[in-house]
């Protein structure tokens, strides 16, 4: 199969359900509101997700590494798909939860087993480049994505947009079907049981212990991202309190967000023979946070804009030096389990310091709050980009040959 053609599908077996989980989000968020004119009810949706992805996660990762992976993210699309088909006709609101809880918990497996799926089929050398143009297919589903789903709502109406949107995840099953993935070997073996599970987390806390300098990166990093979600909590708070800016401005400042971020990561994809990993992942990562920084410390409508633009550009370089890191440097055995373990620490962290966030932005200001939580995560960047361009470590970005 040809280069483009391999690549092609990868991005619409996994890039394109990106449009679909925004159409999805607003046209949820419509049909609960709908259903029990509650906010309280449209905001549990929030805490659904992540329970669901922390809960199986604890042991998604040791069924990830024993099975096929292509084969497992066919399963989950086809299964997210029929449960978001089934939404529009739960007659309770509970089983709309049961059925989010569900679609969260099957998505748990889709994520680690297309990180595996990605190694295997693109060369390490190519793998920068590529990262940047599934960057550009997420940054164009948060830019178009939202505008869609309005449409379809407007056009159609909230129940078939959801019809539609569980499409989606059909024909995403029907690319990976396509790909070439080779057969695997080496994986784990043994009747699943709790022994199974202790000694899978044995295996990947000996991982850790034998890359310790991988583990720094990788936990600086997150920590650092994981604030600037917490940050992301408030952008609608900031905007509307302290901006005193309108619906429509909003509106506006989210869709020059998007722009900027398919401007960075076009930019990423034409510099990935240019620049270096630790320039993508040090230098991406300082100018985000202090793209962070810039946005909260705005003072009005023209300065918020230039520090979103600025903001969508060099989260798109960091984001794709930080994916070709790991998958640079994890093993592919344990790609399941390392992947699984990280994203409960994500999901954990993430509520940990939006909940944080929160209460300071109530004591204080969401102004103050926000800029002290930027200038950590600028520490925490400024630490990491130090990091990566030690010299003795310059093995961790070098690419293997093809």
């Amino acid at each position: 199969m040809r280069r483009s053609s391999l690549y092609g599908l990868l991005i619409g077996g996994i890039g394109v359900s990106q449009f679909g989980n925004w159409i999805y989000l607003i046209a949820l968020n419509l049909l609960v509101f709908d259903m029990t004119g509650s906010a309280a009810a449209v905001a549990l949706l929030y805490v659904i997700g992540p329970s669901a992805r922390v809960v199986m996660s604890l042991f998604a990762g040791s069924v990830i590494d024993r099975s096929d992976k292509k084969r497992l993210m066919i399963a989950s699309d086809i299964i997210r798909g029929l449960l978001v088909f089934m939404m529009p006709f739960a007659g309770s609101i509970w089983i709309v939860y049961l059925l989010v809880f569900l679609t969260n918990a099957t998505g748990t497996f889709f994520g680690p087993s297309s990180t595996f799926v990605i190694t295997k089929l693109v060369p390490d050398s190519d793998r920068k480049r590529f990262n940047s143009f599934m960057g550009m297919m997420n940054s164009g589903a948060f830019l178009i994505g939202p505008a869609l789903a309005g449409v379809l709502i407007l056009t159609v109406g909230t129940t078939w947009t959801v019809f539609l949107n569980s499409v989606t995840f059909f024909i995403c099953a029907a690319a990976i079907a396509l790909l070439p993935v080779p057969k695997e070997t080496g994986a784990p073996a043994g009747r699943f049981d709790w022994r199974i599970l202790r000694n899978d987390y044995g295996e990947v806390v000996q991982f850790i212990r034998s890359e310790p300098f991988f583990f720094r990166i990788y936990l600086i990093f997150q920590i650092a991202l994981m604030l600037a979600f917490a940050l992301d909590s408030q952008e609608v708070t900031f905007i509307k309190q302290d901006l005193a800016l309108g619906d429509q401005k909003y509106g506006l400042l989210v869709s020059i967000a998007g722009a900027g971020s398919l401007i960075g990561a076009s930019l990423s994809a034409a510099f990935a023979k240019k620049l270096s990993l630790q320039a993508y992942l040090g230098f991406g990562t300082v100018l985000t946070m202090a793209a962070y920084a810039a946005f909260y410390s705005s003072a009005g409508f023209y300065p918020a804009m230039i520090a979103f633009i600025l903001l969508g550009i060099f989260m798109a370089f960091s984001n794709a030096g930080y994916d070709t890191f790991y998958q640079r440097n994890v093993p592919a055995a344990l790609m399941g389990r390392v992947g699984s373990l990280a994203a409960i620490f994500q999901n954990v962290l993430q509520i940990v310091f939006t909940l944080l966030l929160g209460l300071l932005a109530e004591w204080f200001s969401v102004q103050g709050a926000a800029i002290v939580f930027a200038l950590i995560a600028i520490v925490l960047a400024i630490a990491l980009s130090v990091s990566v361009f030690d010299r003795k470590k310059a093995g961790y970005f070098e690419a293997e040959s093809a």
